[in-house]
């Protein structure tokens, strides 16, 4: 089931894409399949071993050839162990809600992105989420351990993106059959995946991602704008702007000076020193 729209996201075979708080892995497997290099990144090391277990059996069955390369990797949001302009493409599906850095984490995710890059983050929708939260406190923190602590509009993702540097572009929204499954789940209790009524709609949401018929695919699709359960949106790092160069500027770079915008300042004649031989430093590495 995945909630980015690839279209969108552009995703060509051997870019290098990070999937951020990937959780059991379905969008770092269908990117691994589009021949994308795939760092698959989560601060949970049992989500991880799933994914990085299912990543080997999908060589071991020629699901995807063998120049395809992915990994699972353990990591913060707020301290990504990567450089500056790492990625190509960035996903970060149902993650911002969790954190109360979301500022942070999205700085994070701006810095490692690479300029002319495309992020595209899912957050769930305003209305499907505040009734999530009307109809149970269990749902969300602090009752729930890890669960979200805030409900997004899709302005508010916007000015996120905005904030850390990025520019919001197109957006869409997603899953709108899983809304009432949620809903329902709240009001008879969060935790009790056990009730028939939840049982049986767990069973055709099941039926729907796998067998995926016209029926439920086109109801879905007429009820997305209103109760899609994720918004999805888009935004692209922007190239540096490079100052334009002055004449002044030319010239002096052209004669290895510093540009002095016409202002010249005098110094007066100093007596030569004799050079001294340079003191020993110490040097320390890092590693």
């Amino acid at each position: 089931m995945l909630t980015v729209d690839y279209e969108r996201l552009d995703l060509r075979p051997a870019m290098v894409i990070l999937d951020m708080g990937c959780g059991a892995g379905r969008h770092a497997f269908e990117s691994f399949r589009k021949g994308a290099k795939v760092i698959a990144l989560d601060y949970s090391f049992d989500e991880l071993a799933g994914v990085r277990d299912l990543f080997w059996a999908m060589h071991e069955t020629n699901e995807v050839t063998p120049d395809h390369q992915a990994q699972a990797v353990r990591g913060d949001a707020l301290c990504l162990p990567f450089a500056d302009n790492t990625f190509d493409r960035i996903i970060a599906s149902e993650v911002m809600e969790h954190l109360t850095n979301d500022a942070g984490a999205m700085a994070e995710l701006t810095r490692v992105l690479k300029p002319g890059g495309v992020m595209a983050v899912t957050v769930p929708a305003w209305l499907p989420e505040k009734i999530c939260w009307q109809l149970s406190a269990e749902y969300h923190a602090p009752l729930s351990e890890g669960g979200h602590v805030r409900i997004y509009t899709e302005e508010q993702l916007r000015h996120r993106m905005t904030e850390a540097g990025i520019v919001p572009t197109g957006s869409h929204r997603a899953h709108a059959l899983h809304s009432p499954y949620w809903w329902l789940r709240c009001a008879i209790g969060p935790t009790n995946d056990t009730h028939p009524l939840v049982k049986a709609y767990h069973q055709v949401l099941v039926w729907d991602i796998v067998k995926a018929p016209f029926a439920t695919r086109f109801t879905e699709k007429l009820l997305n704008p209103i109760i899609g359960k994720s918004v999805v949106v888009y935004a692209t790092k922007p190239h540096p702007v490079t100052p334009p160069v002055t004449t002044a500027r030319k010239s002096a770079a052209m004669n290895g000076a510093a540009p002095t915008n016409g202002l010249v300042k005098k110094t007066a004649a100093r007596k030569p020193v004799a050079k001294k031989s340079p003191a020993k430093r110490s040097a320390s590495v890092v590693g």
